[in-house]
């Protein structure tokens, strides 16, 4: 019952946690991005929202780049802050004004995406990724030198 309540943090368990987070809500948004993908080189004429008027191509290639690459990204937690920059403006653009004459209903799951993003933003990929490993190794490199 103590441990219920207590707010310090264990960073070795907060690093498995960002880990199964990361890599958790990157496979969903998969789901989203790998029917864009085929979508985006399919031969028939894309048919996309264009809420930023830049064209229905455009849209969808920025909605691919995001939805698909940048959730690989993180799940190889690669480059991880800068991956999270194109999902957090997608997820918001999704939320705010493609999902906004929805109402709630449809803005509620960019929203939660949007909000993961941000978390992921500030608290980077953790010990477990790609991030981590090439900085150490970097660092590793330049104590030699």
């Amino acid at each position: 019952m103590k441990n219920t309540y207590t707010t310090s943090l264990n960073l070795p368990k907060l690093d498995f946690i960002l880990l199964i987070f990361r890599i958790g809500i990157s496979i969903l948004m998969l789901f989203h991005g790998v029917p864009k993908l085929m979508s985006f080189f399919s031969s028939e004429e894309i048919q996309f929202a264009d809420p930023l008027g830049v064209g229905q191509t455009m849209t969808l290639a920025v909605a691919v780049l995001a939805e698909f690459v940048c959730s690989i990204m993180l799940i190889l937690g690669l480059g991880t802050r800068v991956a999270t920059i194109p999902l957090i403006v997608t997820m918001a653009v999704a939320a705010i004004i493609v999902h906004a004459p929805d109402g709630l209903v449809k803005q509620e799951l960019p929203f939660l995406y949007l909000l993961s993003y941000v978390l992921l933003f500030y608290t980077g990929a953790g010990k477990f990724s790609l991030d981590h490993y090439l900085m150490y190794k970097a660092e590793k490199k330049e104590a030699k030198t």
